[in-house]
């Protein structure tokens, strides 16, 4: 959970500031460990690791395709080498070596980009990576990690250096709330709920993580209730909790500090298309590029503040009412209980057999074998309950199927549930 202290007295600290304390303690537990920089020792928060292990320290200077291949002749070796720069030089200027002699060899190279993001602020355009989210994850085999705090950079950073393969770490320039605490849990590849709703899911990395829990504390006062998923790690992407969220509350909205193209926004979407089409809205910069300014009215401007999470969360929660299966009017949800579905939304049995019904459901629960309703009901999956939520549309029903697993009781279940649609 997040820190009670975050809305009232947050303490600020640079995820990038994480970075350097974690590589620096990483350096003294393991001597494979190995830092690489090109030129910009001071501001990605090397200089503690450089002064502790000068051994253990190459300087590249300004020639990021050599950090990277460099990097991966010395993980070829045995070594665990973190590179560092700026996240528009690095993956933006060597991507193609990431790629071919770090992601297609599969080393542990982990590339620790800081700077990302407009709030980068002065240094312009030029200098704020808003697609390196998309050009990393892209790339077979990497890992990509977006600390939400500091806190959370410092431990993201350790568990790199035991991951096996690739992975990038995201880190940023300005100085963020500390919304984790040191006690909280951090397992790459696993999303965290900071704070449980029922209304709308609001999932979101870096930057973005505090202003969703100050949109949702704002959602609160309105008397809609948000789910806020600190989702850090984009690849591998926590599917299951994305797909629970999404049955769970019934609508979606991201929030990152990135392009809306190809970053968290786009992994979550492609997640529910394939597994729970809910409504979805996007927060982050709408295909442009950045400019110079403070860090904090840049947000404002490129639409980065829990203001427009708010926003964006109360559009996508009228579509969810406003979509067929989320009536008003209970009636109208139990009249298409028993209405035969659209021919697209036809449910197709293992074996072939076309269900257009939810009484069609019954009797085929009723004589298909034992090997089809183990293929359609199992511990990852309840595909029935997913039709029903996703095509007639009673949410209700859909939670009570997929609270079980034995055919008797689905069937009993549906036994009621019909007969009082029949009423």
């Amino acid at each position: 959970m997040a820190n009670s202290m975050v809305f009232t007295k947050p303490e600020l600290k640079a995820t990038r500031e994480g970075y350097g304390e974690g590589i620096a303690e990483l350096g003294g537990k393991n001597k494979n460990v190995v830092a690489l920089c090109a030129d910009l020792t001071e501001s990605t928060k090397l200089t503690g690791f450089k002064n502790k292990f000068p051994e253990r320290f190459v300087e590249v200077g300004v020639a990021e395709q050599n950090l990277a291949a460099i990097a991966s002749g010395m993980a070829h070796m045995g070594k665990i080498p973190f590179i560092s720069s700026f996240s528009i030089f690095s993956p933006g200027r060597n991507w193609e070596q990431i790629r071919t002699t770090i992601c297609y060899n599969d080393v542990p190279v982990k590339i620790a980009s800081t700077h990302a993001g407009v709030s980068t602020g002065p240094d312009g355009a030029t200098h704020q990576a808003l697609e390196d989210i998309a050009l990393m994850r892209s790339v077979p085999n990497m890992t990509v990690i977006v600390p939400c705090d500091a806190i959370e950079a410092k431990k993201a950073t350790i568990a790199a250096a035991r991951y096996k393969g690739p992975v990038y770490l995201r880190f940023g320039r300005e100085k963020t709330p500390i919304i984790t605490k040191e006690a909280s849990e951090f397992q790459i590849g696993k999303a965290e709920i900071l704070k449980e709703g029922k209304d709308i899911t609001i999932i979101a990395c870096g930057t973005l993580v505090y202003e969703s829990l100050k949109a949702a504390k704002a959602l609160e006062q309105e008397g809609l209730s948000a789910q806020v998923i600190n989702c850090h790690t984009i690849k591998p992407i926590n599917k299951k909790a994305i797909i629970e969220a999404a049955r769970k509350t019934g609508a979606v909205v991201t929030a990152e500090e990135h392009q809306i193209n190809g970053g968290l926004g786009s992994a979550v979407a492609e997640v529910l298309s394939e597994n729970c089409p809910v409504p979805l809205r996007r927060v982050g910069v709408n295909d442009s590029f950045g400019q110079s300014g403070e860090a904090a009215e840049l947000m404002k401007y490129y639409g980065l503040t829990a203001e427009n999470i708010v926003k964006a969360a109360k559009e996508v929660i009228v579509i969810k009412e406003a979509e067929i299966g989320m009536f008003a009017n209970p009636e109208q949800a139990q009249g298409k209980l028993l209405s035969e579905v659209a021919p697209e939304h036809y449910f197709q049995l293992w074996g072939g057999e076309v269900i257009k019904t939810v009484p069609e459901l019954e009797k085929a629960l009723e004589k298909m074998d034992d090997h089809t309703f183990h293929y359609h009901v199992n511990k990852e999956r309840n595909d029935f309950s997913t039709w029903i939520q996703d095509c007639c549309g009673d949410r209700m029903l859909a939670e009570e199927l997929r609270k079980r697993t034995d055919r008797e009781e689905m069937i009993e279940v549906l036994k009621k549930k019909l007969k009082e649609a029949k009423k």
